[in-house]
Parts: structure tokens; C-alpha cells; sequence
């Protein structure tokens, strides 16, 4: 049977895990793209940059194109910080997955 400090051990062994793997992302960048934007986030989808490429000037009608290539990539680079967290956690099971 499992004593109580055998179990109070491995929480503190996984939240140290976890502790690692939350710095880990921190410090990494995610790039989303779409076709003239570019979004950098890191592992707390904390906007890092954002690059705009236009090719020319644009109108008010160009405005709403560029909200959604905004939107885009944003949700790229989010999907990516997801995926990343997802898996480097796997490896210690679902458990922790749920608690970040």
C-alpha cells in the first residue's frame, strides 16, 4: 500500500516537473504566420512581436483583411504554445495536463 509520504513525494517530484516544464515554455517563442503578419508569443501567450509586411498602402477596406490575418496568426501561434505544452507534459501522464 502506498503510505502517505510516498505519495506527498511524488506530488512535490511532479510539481517540480511542472515548475520546469512552465519555465521552459516561458522562455520559448511561437511564431504564427499568416500571409503579411507575423506573431511571436512564448509559452504564457504573452505577444512578443508582431511584423507587418505590406506591400503597399492600404485602404480602409484593406483594414478588415489585415484584422483577420492578425487574427490568424495569432491563433497560430497560440495553437503551437497548446500543442508544445500538450507535449511536454505527455510524458508524465495526463494528470498534469490538467493542472497548468
Amino acid at each position: 500500500n502506498m503510505n502517505i509520504q510516498s505519495l506527498m513525494k511524488r506530488a512535490q517530484e511532479m510539481q517540480k516537473d511542472l515548475q520546469k516544464v512552465q519555465k521552459e515554455l516561458s522562455n520559448s517563442s511561437y511564431v504564427g504566420k499568416s500571409s503579411c503578419v507575423e506573431i511571436t508569443l512564448n509559452g504564457d501567450k504573452k505577444m512578443q512581436s508582431i511584423k507587418i509586411n505590406l506591400e503597399e498602402e492600404i485602404s480602409g477596406d484593406d483594414i478588415e483583411m489585415l484584422e483577420d490575418m492578425i487574427l490568424v496568426a495569432y491563433n497560430e501561434a497560440s495553437k503551437k504554445v497548446d500543442d508544445d505544452k500538450e507535449k511536454k507534459l505527455s510524458k508524465y501522464g495526463n494528470g498534469l495536463a490538467g493542472m497548468m
